[in-house]
């Protein structure tokens, strides 16, 4: 499929990541959609009058082939949804982009993603918790950091990891062809080193105000866990974490003094459960069950079990990785998360697999198998 579909389909006026991809789900093929008449087009599930004669007089088509020339001159990625690099934790969020726009040297779909977030004017307590965290991570093997390239905590996220030769990638509030703030310029150009920049807005699009929630969704719907380090009551930190929950992922916070302003809202998400409490590596390991045992697992169960095909093939995924995450099996799969969840239980309740904290699975124990 051309690239300037996807593109195109981005720059409609009341297309966004939801309708777009109820579209995509209804089998219309997008080259298709665009060789389509209005009333055509008007036939389709979501798409109102204005928006047919939007797609229709394909007056945006200018702009499109701008930005195709934009990204091919600075060697920029455009990453559709069913690309294979499209960060594969982000495409099982129901309102991920379309398109993202990555420049960079670092696969966005290491083992370990983690999102490092907090307020814009960090504490020295906030300082030393990036310092100490991301040292603690020093030669951790397939991790990427994601922050989102602001003041205060994101960027000592970034500026640690860079330290401690961990990939780092910031998700921008703007197109690929500025740098904001513009004091991180040179910040920002290390990152293409050891990781890179990733946005969903293209070129000439401005850093404005209501950029940075989006951009924030792909923080949180990029990573495994989502960690926020310092953040008062309000602020971009604490959407994050909403988000993140919202889309079932983890969320880890460290607690701060009583009395401290920069730790009202770390507490507050410690205090309500929508975060666990973390004091640094250790904790984040044992939560997300990331301190891989090289202990053979139980002994071979003496009576052969019988599965259905479904729990077969689910069976014998989490069997081939070791442990598999929910998103993960949803991917390899492509199973709702309704059916996922109960072939999960079914097997649960034949002692054939076990939970572990991170929403990963591993198998009990080497079973024997009888295919029904």
């Amino acid at each position: 499929m051309k690239l300037i579909y996807p593109i195109a389909l981005t720059k409609i006026k009341g297309i966004g990541p939801r309708t777009a991809r109820n579209i995509i789900d209804q089998g219309h093929e997008l080259a298709d959609l665009f060789a389509y008449s209005k009333k055509d087009l008007m036939q389709i599930l979501g798409i109102r009058e204005s928006i047919a004669e939007a797609i229709y007089n394909k007056s945006y088509m200018s702009a499109c082939e701008k930005e195709l020339a934009f990204i091919e001159k600075h060697q920029i990625q455009a990453l559709w949804l069913e690309d294979e690099n499209y960060p594969h934790r982000l495409r099982q969020c129901e309102d991920a982009p379309l398109v993202v726009y990555y420049k960079g040297n670092q696969p966005l779909n290491s083992t370990k993603v983690i999102s490092i977030v907090g307020t814009r004017h960090a504490t020295y307590y906030g300082q030393k918790i990036c310092e100490d965290l991301l040292e603690a991570m020093n030669g951790t093997k397939d991790t990427l950091i994601v922050s989102g390239l602001a003041y205060g905590i994101d960027a000592l996220a970034h500026r640690n990891a860079l330290k401690n030769n961990i990939p780092t990638v910031a998700v921008l509030g703007h197109g690929l062809d500025r740098i904001y703030p513009a004091s991180h310029r040179e910040l920002a150009t290390k990152m293409l080193d050891q990781g890179g920049l990733l946005t969903e807005f293209t070129s000439n699009t401005l850093p404005e105000r209501s950029n940075f929630p989006m951009r924030n969704r792909i923080i949180a719907g990029m990573a495994d866990v989502t960690i926020v380090v310092e953040a008062a009551i309000k602020g971009g930190a604490l959407i994050t974490a909403e988000i993140a929950n919202s889309y079932n992922r983890d969320v880890c916070a460290f607690p701060g003094a009583v009395y401290e302003k920069s730790s009202e809202g770390t507490n507050y998400l410690i205090k309500t459960n929508r975060a666990h409490m973390i004091r640094g590596l250790h904790d984040l390991e044992y939560l997300m069950n990331w301190e891989i045992s090289t202990k053979a697992v139980g002994q071979q169960l003496s009576l052969p079990l019988t599965l259905t095909k479904d729990q077969q093939l689910l069976f014998t995924l989490i069997q081939q990785k070791g442990q598999l995450e929910i998103d993960h099996m949803i991917d390899l799969t492509k199973w709702p998360q309704s059916k996922l969840a109960l072939i999960l239980l079914e097997l649960e309740m034949q002692s054939l697999i076990h939970a572990l904290p991170g929403k990963r699975y591993k198998i009990v124990g080497l079973t024997e198998i009888q295919k029904n």
